[in-house]
Parts: structure tokens; C-alpha cells; sequence
């Protein structure tokens, strides 16, 4: 089963944290410098058909203090040089949350600049529209 995301209402409108406990979690100790892949999965919501849910919000966390780059569907590379380059990657600053958009069957690359750096990935559920 996946856990639905639900959007709560508040006074200025709508806030996506204050979130259900997860039961699509993916945890990892990343090693140094290598690409780390997850697929993100397929399958049922509570009250969905099996392998209905197609679009996923993937809430990723990166231990406190460390950094990750995060790619989708493309090998995630840390920056090269002291100039700005074109990237396919996102860098996930340790203590924060960071949420992205995914589809069943995305492959999520992840790589690390210090050895050890722990990651949790959580799937919620998104309604299909």
C-alpha cells in the first residue's frame, strides 16, 4: 500500500506538511562519490486500483550538516570547476526537507561528496488529474 497525500487547509490555504506516517520509505548510507539510484515504485493507494498511483511527491531528507546532488533520470554529478555549468543536478542540503514531483518507474541518482552521508526517501501518494 502507499500513503495518500493529503493537502491540509489552513487559514491562508493549503499546507502539505503535517504529513501521515509513511509506509514508502527508502533509507541509504551513500558512498563517497559514487552514483546511488533509487526507482521510484508502482504501486496501490489506500482505495486505488493495484499499481494505479503513476505520479509520487518523493519528500527526500540528507543527514545533518552533509550535502547530496540528486538527479532524475540522469547521473547526478557534482559541480566540476569554479564556473557555472550546465547541470542535470540538485544539491539536497543536509536538515532540510526537499520535495520533487516523480512518476513510477523514475530512476532518482544520488551522489554524495562525503562517505557515509545517510539518506531517507519518502513516497506520498498524489492524486491522479
Amino acid at each position: 500500500m502507499a500513503t495518500q497525500y493529503k493537502l491540509q487547509k489552513d487559514v491562508a490555504g493549503y499546507n502539505g506538511f503535517g504529513l501521515q506516517f509513511c509506509d514508502q520509505k527508502f533509507s541509504a548510507s551513500l558512498a563517497v562519490t559514487t552514483d546511488t539510484v533509487l526507482t521510484v515504485p508502482s504501486n496501490a493507494a489506500i482505495g486505488q486500483a493495484l499499481n494505479a498511483v503513476t505520479k509520487w511527491l518523493a519528500v527526500i531528507q540528507v543527514e545533518a550538516n552533509l550535502s547530496v546532488w540528486f538527479a532524475l533520470n540522469a547521473t547526478a554529478a557534482a559541480p566540476a570547476g569554479n564556473t557555472f555549468a550546465s547541470t542535470t543536478s540538485d544539491l539536497i542540503v543536509g536538515s532540510e526537507y526537499y520535495g520533487v514531483e516523480v512518476k513510477s518507474g523514475d530512476i532518482m541518482h544520488f551522489l554524495a561528496p562525503t562517505a557515509g552521508t545517510d539518506i531517507l526517501v519518502k513516497f506520498y501518494a498524489l492524486p491522479a488529474n
